[in-house]
């Protein structure tokens, strides 16, 4: 089967951009086409990738700034491939979403910006050149610029700036770097300058220059993530931007930064990495601590959502840094699907329960349930996977994260720990609090309509069919991950584990 990638990364935009110049009510329907057109590409990978083999599937090569050494190279292997499905199921999502509510002004801005954003993010996920990653990376912040800045509630002027001011520093930084490696490196045919991932990976620098090029590289993904101390820009910006582009923006934004530490800084900058395993390693903890109790204290539900995934983010980071075991990376992969799978219908939740209560505040909510069953067990569904039962979405990736780190780094493991036991105290709170207790003063509780269900439903069963079965995306990611850091046998263990 032939899969041309840049139908898949260029339709939502062109969908999005051919909207914008046809009349307001059709712009959101323009967009949804571009999306769906996109989804069904990534489950077309999905169900046509060669699992067994190692290597990049359905590549496009070709030139673009030759003089430079820079080219537009595109390509799916077991690191992009469900983060990619991801991706389009997510903005197919808030696509509908906005075709079926659309937003009260500037419709096709709005549905063009959404556009480009998803062009932005599955161009970080595709793109085999460094230079070209940088600039998709980088792409990704200027649709959110305007999407928080126009359609944004609150101090959305101050919210853009710290999101602008923050995110430019490390992209700036990153693109510094990129540069660097490309040109003190030895990649290139007969000497000459190269971006490739794989030849730079093949070539790397001396232990020096690692150094320094990867603190930069690990500044701009730790920004984007966000990661403590770095996540100055994530509370203002989680209240301001609206629900739909929230539910993108922390279901798969904040993943392009864990696959940068996948794909750029485990194969590029070995020597790095190793050096600087443990202060990674002691951010994440801190992150995952810090955005626990952040979670646990905060009132307004977006806030709460926002610091969990702080902390789901550094747990990821954990997996990832889990060096010398395949379990962990693989882990880290699978539960970045997982926690997109997640956050994503909880804001779209968030943003239902705030309809019928007037306010975000989840000490104003409660008594939803009495009269809107199937959108509060909607909810528990969607609560209960992030816990990491068993069976539920989450587990079988923290289950090898935490194998991975137990393995490896025994004490930090213990630590992670508690911030998997923090997560189902500051979730079922917000549950509770939510639908059940006593009727909230502003409470008008009805239950969920047809065309929300469209939207919530179809990522509700993602959810649940990615618990039964996560073995697939294992199967998948597993020579990818192999290939970075070995250790096959502790993800053989894992995979047997019922």
């Amino acid at each position: 089967m032939t899969i041309h990638l840049s139908i898949l990364l260029f339709f939502p935009l062109v969908l999005a951009t051919l909207g914008a110049a046809l009349p307001r009510t059709v712009a959101p329907a323009a967009l949804l086409v571009g999306a769906l057109v996109a989804l069904a590409y990534s489950v077309l990978l999905l169900f046509d990738f060669e699992s067994g083999a190692d290597g990049l599937q359905y590549v496009t090569d070709d030139s673009w700034i030759e003089e430079l050494g820079v080219r537009y190279t595109l390509g799916i292997d077991g690191l992009n491939l469900w983060l990619v499905a991801l991706t389009a199921l997510l903005f197919a999502a808030s696509a509908l979403w906005i075709c079926l509510r659309p937003p009260a002004t500037r419709r096709k801005l709005y549905a063009f910006h959404l556009g480009l954003a998803e062009t932005a993010v599955l161009g970080a996920f595709l793109a085999q050149d460094l230079i070209l990653f940088v600039l998709f990376f980088d792409l990704m912040l200027v649709p959110f610029y305007f999407l928080i800045g126009q359609w944004g509630t609150g101090d959305r002027v101050a919210a853009t700036f710290k999101l602008v001011v923050y995110t430019l520093v490390g992209s700036l930084l990153m693109l510094a770097a990129a540069v660097a490696t490309g040109t003190m490196a030895d990649a290139g045919a007969d000497g000459a300058t190269s971006f490739s991932m794989a030849a730079l990976a093949a070539a790397p620098l001396e232990e020096d220059p690692q150094r320094w090029i990867f603190a930069a590289f690990a500044l701009a993904f730790l920004i984007k993530m966000p990661a403590f101390p770095f996540h100055g820009w994530m509370p203002d910006g989680y209240r301001s931007m609206p629900l739909p582009v929230l539910a993108v923006f922390s279901g798969v934004l904040s993943k392009v930064a864990a696959y940068g530490f996948l794909r750029v800084a485990l194969p590029i900058f070995p020597d790095a990495v190793e050096d600087f395993q443990t202060v990674i390693l002691l951010l994440a903890l801190v992150s995952i601590l810090y955005g626990s109790a952040q979670a646990f204290t905060q009132t307004n539900v977006r806030l709460i959502l926002g610091y969990s995934s702080v902390a789901q983010l550094g747990f990821i980071t954990l997996g990832i840094f889990a060096l010398g075991q395949a379990a962990g990376p693989q882990g880290a992969l699978l539960q970045m699907v997982n926690h997109g799978l997640v956050v994503a219908p909880l804001f779209f939740i968030a943003a239902l329960l705030v309809e019928r209560t007037g306010s975000e505040d989840i000490r104003e909510m409660g008594g939803v349930a009495f009269r809107a069953p199937i959108l509060s067990t909607l909810f528990l569904i969607v609560a209960l996977a992030t816990l990491a039962m068993p069976g539920s979405a989450n587990f079988a990736g923290e289950f090898l994260i935490l194998l991975g780190l137990f393995n490896t780094k025994l004490v930090i493991a213990i630590i992670a720990f508690t911030g998997v036991a923090m997560a189902s105290v500051y979730m079922l709170r917000v549950f509770i609090r939510a639908v059940h207790n006593r009727v909230g003063a502003g409470v008008k509780s009805f239950d969920l309509s047809v065309r929300d269900g469209l939207v919530l439903v179809p990522l509700v069963l993602a959810i649940i069919a990615f618990a039964v079965y996560p073995q697939q995306a294992l199967h998948d990611s597993e020579p990818a991950v192999e290939r970075l850091v070995g250790g096959s046998e502790a993800v053989a263990q894992a995979e047997a584990t019922p």
